[in-house]
């Protein structure tokens, strides 16, 4: 499977535990956090997230758990709030609140079944919601929408390998967008540096049993290359490839705007001004992704391909 030039998936990591890879998605570590921490990148230099025990009164949390069962859904009826308006309220944190009842303020980069990938607004960190989606109904969330969640009685914030994942009580509530500056400014201190391996280990995977929580499994970047969308022949997967520091990286992509893209340019492969012209914005970020396992392995994916803001 074609991946970075680097292949060895036993590599040590060099993210320490409780710091975060370059400025980008960090990890949970026992002296910071605790039990109640979730790793993921801050806006801050030295923002982390979760302090455990953190809760909202009752007004303001686990009481309200029922009453957002009954108002939240994919996509209200309500009016959409933009830019100021949407962070007036934001009350400002070093670490995302991860206990159950919280109630998070979210700025969505990627949404899927498995899970939507956010900024919490709050702390600036990068977050795993694992939502529990209606059947029949598909994730609806758009890229840069801003969404109110409420974490579950139990967040099960304690998956080794994605310790930014906390699991919410019900969809969560689309309440408008943001674009322009302000997600630039959100989506510029999040960026991870070149200074270490992409998600802490050389190479496309990892065992499953190798994670303690202790590295990412998110990543904000921009490429020193590229990027490249590309189908695969053989079985008509996407792929995106970029350079990272010195390493040729390939991806399987998991962006559906992405694969449309390219499907409907009904080409094979797309770079510069025509990719640009099919995703009808200038490829500026990946937001880079550790799946779950997969035959006891997590895959680095393509969680996103994204603009500037």
């Amino acid at each position: 499977m074609p991946g970075t030039r680097r292949q060895d998936p036993h590599a040590p990591a060099h993210a320490r535990r409780g710091t975060a890879t370059g400025r980008g998605a960090g990890a949970v570590g026992d002296g910071a956090g605790g039990a109640g921490a979730v790793g993921a990148g801050a806006v801050g230099a030295g923002a982390s997230v979760t302090a455990p025990g953190e809760q909202l009164t009752a007004a303001g949390g686990a009481a309200r758990s029922g009453e957002t069962l009954a108002r939240s859904s994919l996509r209200t009826a309500e009016p959409s709030r933009r830019g100021r308006a949407l962070l007036r309220d934001v009350v400002h944190r070093d670490r995302t609140l991860t206990a159950g009842g919280a109630e998070l303020r979210l700025l969505v980069l990627a949404c899927a079944p498995e899970d939507t990938i956010a900024v919490d607004l709050a702390s600036g960190s990068l977050v795993r919601l694992r939502v529990p989606w209606p059947a029949g109904h598909a994730p609806d969330l758009a890229l840069f929408d801003v969404v109110e969640a409420i974490l579950a009685d139990d967040p099960e914030s304690d998956d080794l390998a994605q310790p930014e994942a906390v699991t919410v009580v019900a969809p969560p509530r689309h309440v408008g967008s943001l674009q322009g500056r302000r997600v630039r400014r959100v989506l510029a201190r999040l960026v991870t540096t070149h200074d270490d391996p992409l998600l802490g280990f050389h190479g496309p995977s990892a065992p499953y049993w190798g994670f303690h929580g202790l590295r990412p499994s998110l990543a904000l970047i921009r490429p020193a290359r590229g990027p490249q969308l590309l189908r695969r022949g053989a079985d008509g997967s996407i792929w995106v490839r970029f350079g990272w520091a010195r390493d040729d990286v390939w991806l399987p992509v998991e962006d559906g705007r992405a694969a449309r893209a390219l499907a409907a340019s009904r080409r094979d492969r797309l770079s510069g001004k025509a990719l640009a012209t099919a995703l009808g914005f200038s490829p500026h970020y990946l937001l880079v992704a550790l799946s779950s396992p997969r035959a006891g392995h997590c895959y680095k994916v393509c969680a996103a391909v994204l603009p500037k803001g």
